[in-house]
């Protein structure tokens, strides 16, 4: 029987702790999660399966860490962009959001590609994508009404364009297909987002 998960509290078992899950992004980036053992994360991380196991319940739990963290690196410089950009420029405020989303997709490429073929296959990991979506979803729809901007259907509008944005990113960071410009694709994207909420507004 597994002994009982623990919270660490003093510096040194935090460290314990944030360096597996370190190993764990590691490796859960180079050969998979599914190829990635318990035994495989305590090595790369110089402790034992037992300290391991003091932490966490199996490697799904390091995994649901590691998407705590993923998420909150990943999309806080989108939040910071919404809470710093302005309705009144709507186009920059689309280029940033397109900019932003790209740059993510590229620094973290390797494990969004983990994180998102296990998102069909784990609830709690679904659940957590989705709670994202919501949360962007609301931020900026609060953002426009906040600006003064009245548009039909805004969450649908948001979440549209939203999704617009993600696969713009994904296509730019890992399809690469030769026939497309990515330029002019970009272009197309942001005047999209732009009409959105600039050619929709609630009639009086």
């Amino acid at each position: 029987m597994k002994s009982e998960i623990r919270e660490p509290r003093q510096k040194r078992a935090i460290e314990k702790k944030n360096k597996i899950i370190s190993s764990g992004y590691k490796l859960f980036s180079e050969v998979g999660y599914h190829s990635t053992t318990t035994a495989d994360i305590a090595k790369d991380a110089g402790v034992s399966t037992g300290i391991v196991y003091g932490y966490f319940r199996d490697k799904r739990d390091i995994l649901l860490d590691i998407l705590d963290i993923y998420i909150d690196d990943t999309f806080r410089p989108i939040f910071e962009i919404f809470d710093e950009a302005t309705v009144a420029d709507a186009k920059k405020l689309m280029t940033d959001i397109v900019e932003g989303a790209v740059k993510t997709h590229q620094q973290n490429a390797k494990m969004h590609e983990v994180l998102h073929s296990l998102q069909s296959t784990d609830e709690a990991v679904n659940k957590k994508f989705l709670a994202l979506e919501d949360d962007i979803t609301l931020k900026l729809a609060e953002k426009l009404r906040a600006s003064g901007v009245e548009i039909e259907n805004p969450l649908e509008k948001i979440h549209v364009g939203m999704n617009v944005v993600q696969s713009f990113a994904h296509e730019y960071v890992f399809d690469h297909h030769r026939y497309l410009n990515y330029d002019v694709m970009k272009t197309v994207v942001i005047d999209f987002l732009v009409n959105l909420i600039q050619n929709n507004e609630k009639e009086e």
